[in-house]
């Protein structure tokens, strides 16, 4: 009877994209996540959401203007372009200073939200129009969008696995990566456009207001039980991919949100790790140097 039921549930196209939609939003989202954490900037999703959205409301005002149907068609698109613009400015302005980025980063968070208020209400749409976009609606899912979203995926991964290295080297400490010879500017807004594009990959499953749970919840729980940046990132990877794609499961049997689902899931999950983490690590040695590698074997029998 399960096995009937899950049969079914894989056979259903809707739930084929939405399941592989949640499975590259799973893996993409902690690999940004694990930078940000290092970079103690995990609110920064949160900030590129709230500029996404005015993206979102001006690619349906151009969509309404040129009568597409349906009139969102140029929504990813248009959030895109805006938060990726947004991340860089958020970049820039992060280099000038403590006291008046935040201000700067203030009006631009609070400009995104009241920006696509606005445009959506000139495009003749409503506030409703945008609660897909603000906590996610994966039943809209098309071909089109999953393709975009395949596109986007790779390109998060190639650039926040494949520059590996250097990212860290200028997470951890940007004057030893300057003095190194890093190009860290240009690395810094890397950095902020692929958080970018994480954000707008991850807007159909989760939504705008809890895209940053997701690129930060899966990595806080690797951390529990990681000590290198390596592993931190694989582990988070694993664990995203699992909240996402059993959340989604869960919401197709029972009527619920599929991105509250799968942020409130992955905060049990740390939950667990965070109360069994001390009874984990009871009997373990412990390691003073836990990133040099042991060059001494002792024999604790003889």
């Amino acid at each position: 009877m399960i096995l009937d039921e899950i049969a079914g549930m894989l056979g259903d196209p809707l739930m084929q994209r939405a399941l592989l939609a949640a499975m590259l939003v799973g893996l993409a989202a902690p690999v940004v996540g694990t930078y940000l954490v290092q970079r103690r900037l995990s609110l920064l999703g949160d900030g590129i959401g709230h500029v996404a959205l005015t993206g979102v409301a001006l690619g349906w005002l151009v969509g309404n203007a040129m009568n597409l149907a349906p009139h969102d068609m140029l929504a990813v698109p248009g959030a895109v372009v805006t938060a990726v613009i947004g991340a860089v400015v958020i970049e820039l302005v992060r280099e000038r200073g403590r006291t008046s980025g935040d201000v700067a980063l203030a009006l631009l968070f609070y400009g995104g939200i009241a920006g696509g208020v606005l445009f959506i209400s000139l495009a003749g749409g409503t506030n409703a129009n945008l609660m897909a976009y603000l906590f996610g609606s994966i039943s809209t899912v098309s071909s089109a969008d999953l393709w975009l979203t395949v596109v986007l995926t790779t390109l998060i991964l190639v650039v926040g696995v494949g520059l590996r290295t250097a990212l860290f080297a200028v997470c951890h400490d940007e004057e030893f990566a300057r003095a190194a010879g890093l190009p860290v500017r240009a690395l810094n807004i890397a950095i902020a456009v692929i958080a970018a594009l994480t954000v707008t990959v991850s807007m159909r499953v989760v939504g705008l207001l809890l895209v940053s749970a997701l690129m930060i919840v899966p990595v806080a729980v690797a951390q529990l039980v990681s000590g290198s940046f390596r592993r931190t990132m694989g582990l988070a990877m694993g664990i995203g991919v699992t909240v996402c794609l059993s959340g989604l499961s869960i919401t197709y049997w029972n009527d619920l949100s599929p991105g509250a689902t799968i942020v409130v899931l992955a905060i049990v999950v740390y939950t667990v790790v965070a109360l069994a983490r001390p009874a984990l690590q009871h009997n373990r040695p412990h390691d003073p140097h836990p990133h040099v590698p042991d060059d001494v074997d002792v024999d604790v029998d003889a």
